[in-house]
Parts: structure tokens; C-alpha cells; sequence
């Protein structure tokens, strides 16, 4: 039986970007275990099976903007450059400053050591998506002079759906977002506040969803 494309899509991401380039040189040696592992700054870089559960949900395609909220180690927002290609975009945004600096680093040396040299994607001459990291603003959620986004990622867990982030998505944007420890994915489905379809996918544990 033939998987979908995007599936195949996401093993290749996951296959490109190694996970222990993202993680403290203590931690490198758990990469490959299922299990959440700590970044400092009390961030974790997320499990790999919640990771590919989000993108599957959130299933951005070639050419999408999509913002990475609570981009930590930068490991989620380098999967989604290589899912949306050269003709998207990634913004990753973290209050962390320390978090970010190595994010950048460790983008950096995953691009280098990710660039195709055999197969379907050498052939296609496939390249990631730039990704532009920013640090998160007093009192603002997202990135709103970035968007409007086609997906955004959110990889913090908040206590109600925030109607800031509906707002910067472009109308049919999907969002996934863990609320109340449920998995949400958001499709916006018009200009008015409420015009979302949710759906629910299943209960996770993320740190907390914060703004200053």
C-alpha cells in the first residue's frame, strides 16, 4: 500500500535533522530514546513521537509560513524548514535568549550537515526554508508583524484557546495547540473571532504557555 506523501514527507524530515545536534552535549546520548529531555532554562526538547504527532496534525506543506511558538531548541522549527522547502518560511520564536543563541548554532550545523546529496531530494535540488528566530516580546503572543501565517505550531501548553494567535493565521491556517493538556488542532475559518472548527487529539504534558 502506497503511505500518503506527507508521511513520507515527514520520515525524510526526521531523517535529515538529527535530534542530538538540538540537545546539551549531556543529553546527546538519549537522542534516539522516545522520552522528552532537558534543555536548560526548565525547557525540554519535546519527544519525538509528540513532535511527529503535532507536525502530522498540523501537515504544512511546500512553500507554507509557518511560526514555530516556543521554538526552544530549534529542533521543530528545522523539521518544518525541510517539510516546507526553499519556497517557505519558518519564524521560531523564544523567551529564552540562551535558548535562542544555540538555537541558531545548532540550525546552522543541521542545515550543513542535512544538505542532500543522493536521492530524490539531491535530484530535486530540495532546500530547507529560511528560519528567522526571534525573541518573544513583553506582553505579546506569536509574532503578529510576521504574519499572517498559513500554520502555527505551539509547543507550550496553554489554559484556553488564545484568540491572538486565531487571529495570525491566514483564513484556512491550521494551528496546533496543547490546551488544558489536550491536543488542539485550529482551523480558521473566517474573519470574526470564533470562526474556528477544533478538533482533539489526544492528551499531552507541555511546560506552560507564558507571556510577560
Amino acid at each position: 500500500m502506497n503511505r500518503p506523501v506527507r508521511t513520507v514527507t515527514l520520515d525524510r524530515a526526521f531523517a535529515r535533522v538529527h535530534r542530538e545536534l538540538f540537545l546539551p552535549e549531556g543529553q546527546r546520548a538519549w537522542a534516539v530514546a522516545d522520552v522528552p529531555l532537558e534543555i536548560g532554562c526548565g525547557q525540554t526538547n519535546s519527544q519525538p513521537s509528540t513532535v511527529a504527532d503535532m507536525l502530522e496534525l498540523l501537515a504544512p506543506e511546500c512553500g507554507d509560513s509557518v511560526l514555530d511558538l516556543g521554538s526552544g531548541s530549534g529542533w521543530t522549527a528545522a523539521l518544518l524548514a525541510v517539510i516546507v522547502g526553499r519556497d517557505g518560511r519558518v519564524t521560531g520564536v523564544e523567551r529564552h535568549p540562551e535558548l535562542l543563541a544555540r538555537a541558531q548554532e545548532s540550525v546552522a550545523k543541521s542545515i550543513t550537515e542535512a544538505a542532500p546529496e543522493s536521492g530524490a531530494d539531491a535530484e530535486s535540488g530540495e532546500s530547507p526554508a529560511p528560519i528567522e528566530f526571534v525573541e518573544a516580546r513583553a506582553g505579546v503572543l506569536g509574532a503578529p508583524d510576521r504574519g499572517p501565517f498559513d500554520r502555527i505550531l505551539v509547543s507550550a501548553g496553554a489554559d484556553h484557546l488564545p484568540e491572538e494567535l486565531v487571529d495570525q493565521l491566514v483564513i484556512g491556517g491550521v494551528m496546533v495547540i496543547p490546551v488544558g493538556g489536550v491536543m488542539l488542532r485550529v482551523v480558521r475559518t473566517g474573519e470574526e473571532p470564533g470562526d474556528v472548527e477544533v478538533t482533539r487529539h489526544g492528551r499531552y504534558r507541555f511546560v506552560p504557555l507564558i507571556v510577560e
